[in-house]
This record gives C-alpha cells, sequence and structure tokens, in this order.
C-alpha cells in the first residue's frame, strides 16, 4: 500500500489506491428490524408533519476554532509489554478482544481532529463536510474491532444494580479483596483504579489469561474510555464484566464519541473522552479510491485496523488546510462504504424510535444510520429525526434509569 503523497496544503485530496472485494456473510442477528433499500421507506411528508431533531429557527454555526484537547495517556508501557508477548499469548489476546491492540498504533493528528469537530453537527449526530454527510457507524465500528467474541444483538446497559466496582475487579483480576480495596482511587466524582497498579498485575500475575483481561481491561480503560489519564474508571470496568458473556462494545464506544462530540462542539472547547484513535481510522477508511484491476478478497485473519494503523500519513497539513479540505469535500472524493464493511443488513431503527438510541458507560445519545444511506451504497432520503436530540442524558440523577430501560427494552 502507497502512502498518500498528492495531499498539499492547498486543499486537494489526494488518491488513495486500494483493490479490494466484498464477500458476504451471513447476518447473527435475524430478529433486528433492517432496512430495505428503498428511497420511499419514509416519506418527507411524515418527515414534516412529526419535525425533526432541531428546535425551530435554530442556525447550525461553524465556529471560528475549536479549542479542543484529545490529551492521551502514554502507552510506550502498554506496548513494550505487548511487545513481550509470544505469538500464543497474543492469539489469546485476539480470539477474546479483538484488534483493540493495534489502537497503541494509532498515531493522533491533532489538527485534523479539531478540524473535524469543527464539522460535527451536534444536533444529528454526524459530520457534514460541504455536501459530503458521514458518520461512524455500527457496522463500521464492528468491522475494525474484529472481535470473534462480540455478539451484536447483546447491547450493553448500565444496570441499576449489580456488583460492586471492588467485586467487578476482583472478578477480573482473580486477586483478593484486600489487594483490590488497597488500590481503588477517587478520582473526582468516580472511583478509579490507577494504571500502574493494573501494569504490575499483568507483568506478574501466574495466570496468562489473567494478564491478558487486564491488558484488555487497561486498553478499554486508557484508550477507548480515557476519562481521567492514567486511571481505569469504575463505568468501564462494568462495561468489561459483561464482554465475557459476549456483549457487544461498540454502541458504547460510539456513544461516547458522539457525546464528546456533542459536548466539544456545543462549548467551542474542551477534552474529548472518545476513542479517537477509531474515530480517525474510521475517516481515513472512507478515503481509498478504488482501481478497478486485481480484486483482492477478505479473508478472516485480515484486520483492516491493523492496515490503517500501519499506513504512513502526512503530519504536517495545517489546521486551517485541513479545514479547506474538509469544506469542499465532494461526493467524488469519497468512497461511501468503507474497505472494512461486507455487504450485510444493517440496524437502522430500534422499537418505537426512529433511530438508533445508544447506551455509553457514562450517558446516552441517539443517531441516525438513515441520514447516510450512501455509506451502505444505497439511495439517499430524508429520514425521521425527530426526538433524536432529545435522547442525549447522562447516567445521573433519579430519572434516567426508566429512559435506559426503554432504551434497553428497544
Amino acid at each position: 500500500m502507497s502512502c498518500p503523497n498528492s495531499l498539499d496544503d492547498s486543499g486537494s485530496l489526494s488518491e488513495y489506491i486500494r483493490t479490494y472485494v466484498f464477500v458476504r456473510f451471513s447476518s447473527p442477528c435475524r430478529h433486528r428490524e433492517m432496512y430495505s433499500p428503498e428511497p420511499n421507506s419514509v416519506p418527507e411528508t411524515t418527515q414534516q408533519e412529526k419535525g425533526d431533531s432541531l428546535t425551530e429557527g435554530y442556525v447550525s454555526e461553524l465556529l471560528d476554532f475549536t479549542r479542543v484537547s484529545v490529551t492521551q495517556n502514554n502507552f510506550q508501557e502498554m506496548k513494550e509489554i505487548w511487545a513481550q508477548w509470544d505469538d500464543e499469548v497474543k492469539r489469546l489476546f485476539y480470539c477474546h478482544y479483538g484488534d483493540l491492540p493495534y489502537l497503541l498504533d494509532v498515531k493522533i493528528d491533532e489538527r485534523l481532529f479539531r478540524a473535524l469537530v469543527q464539522y460535527w453537527n451536534s444536533a444529528y449526530s454526524c459530520f457534514t463536510f460541504g455536501k459530503v454527510d458521514l458518520v461512524p457507524t455500527i457496522e463500521e465500528y464492528t468491522a475494525l474491532i474484529r472481535c470473534p467474541k462480540i455478539q451484536v444483538d447483546r447491547i450493553y446497559s448500565k444496570g441499576a444494580s449489580g456488583p460492586a466496582f471492588l467485586k467487578k475487579l476482583m472478578n477480573i483480576t482473580g486477586m483478593r479483596e484486600q489487594w483490590v480495596t488497597a488500590r481503588i482511587k477517587q478520582k473526582g466524582d468516580c472511583r478509579c483504579i490507577p494504571w500502574r497498579h493494573l501494569r504490575d498485575l499483568i507483568l506478574a500475575h501466574p495466570d496468562m489469561k489473567k494478564r491478558v483481561d487486564v491488558f484488555a481491561l487497561s486498553i478499554y480503560g486508557m484508550v477507548v474510555f480515557p476519562k481521567a489519564l492514567g486511571h481505569v474508571d469504575e463505568a468501564v470496568s462494568d462495561l468489561f464484566d459483561r464482554l465475557s458473556k459476549g456483549t457487544t462494545p461498540v454502541p458504547a464506544i460510539l456513544a461516547e464519541t458522539f457525546r464528546s462530540l456533542n459536548a466539544c462542539r456545543r462549548a467551542g472547547g474542551g477534552r474529548f473522552i472518545g476513542c479517537a484513535q477509531l474515530l480517525l481510522s474510521w475517516f481515513h477508511s472512507h478515503f481509498w479510491k478504488v482501481e478497478k484491476v486485481s480484486y483482492r478478497v477478505f479473508s478472516e485473519n485480515y484486520s483492516p485496523l491493523k492496515e490503517l494503523a500501519a499506513t504512513p500519513r502526512r503530519d504536517d497539513i495545517t489546521e486551517e488546510n485541513w479545514m479547506a479540505i474538509l469544506q469542499n469535500l465532494e461526493e467524488e472524493d469519497v468512497e461511501w462504504r468503507a474497505p472494512s464493511m461486507v455487504p450485510d443488513e444493517i440496524l437502522y431503527r430500534c422499537g418505537d424510535f426512529d433511530w438508533v438510541p445508544l447506551l455509553g458507560v457514562w450517558g446516552a445519545v441517539g443517531y441516525a444510520p438513515l441520514l447516510v444511506l450512501r455509506q451502505y451504497r444505497s439511495r439517499q432520503f430524508t429520514p425521521l429525526t425527530y426526538g433524536l436530540a432529545q435522547c442525549e442524558f447522562v447516567f445521573t440523577g433519579n430519572n434516567y434509569k426508566r429512559r435506559v430501560r426503554e432504551i434497553s427494552n428497544a
């Protein structure tokens, strides 16, 4: 794969070259409500009658500058641990947790990231680049993570009751109560466990499977949900505790990504606490041009995240020129179906919702895949978005549990 060489500071897009072929797999989730690509599935008259997620008179403004921080944890120690493991241990990790370690190698271009936030439409939960609308989808993120243990219909939901943080850590680490209790710390308004204690456990635990589990927990807490730098948040352990049952983390990852983007966009700044590595990998996956030559078949061993992480990229494009590039995107500049996706059914609504509500680890948000049907190579129409913006809330107070149950049931 060649490195892009024609992306310059004039605002033009480089020509990426890639060959591939799609292979169809049967869906493991038969009872989901799937989309049949008919352009008139939701008439515009219905949209006009019910309205959309915006209040009357709303005007979306592009800020001149967004002061977004994408401060990351230091992953050097995690990289060194991963490099020391042999192929057998790495295969054990891949089998249970997928391709997450490749996130450690994804470099964050802060200038590109800040430019992306500028074009985030917090009301509709999508990116609007000139005439192009794009959004990360459940199907795309599932393909990037590529974990065989994920069951796409087992969605994470924050339980009203369950094992305490202490018990979850004891179960994950295999350590006794006294050891865990001594290492739980209060960090702001939440409880955490410092990375240094998890690191020591990974290096010394006699059970290799437990080493793998604790390492995976650390990636989730330090890379995927990096709320408290140098620590793994209690809420992350709740999600991680469900992974052994096949629960998919993807909706939760998307929920916190969208919620953090919304917060940064609305406030004109702040610290992004979603998974910047996955978001940038998703972004780059849509800018490959397809050359019609020999086809490449995706095997079960193919890792799109590994390839994206290893691809050299220009890092000297200014934020202003990234802004110009994104503003002037045309349809022909985008590979609408990300190369990592295979043709399959898509999840486009849940229960009585006309869109997809997502439950994260700290809050909920909604997104509408029908806004970006072109990403599925289908015909675009105006979907229902009534109530979409009102779906966003945090898991605090007395009323959120009822709303969580409604979404879980859907």
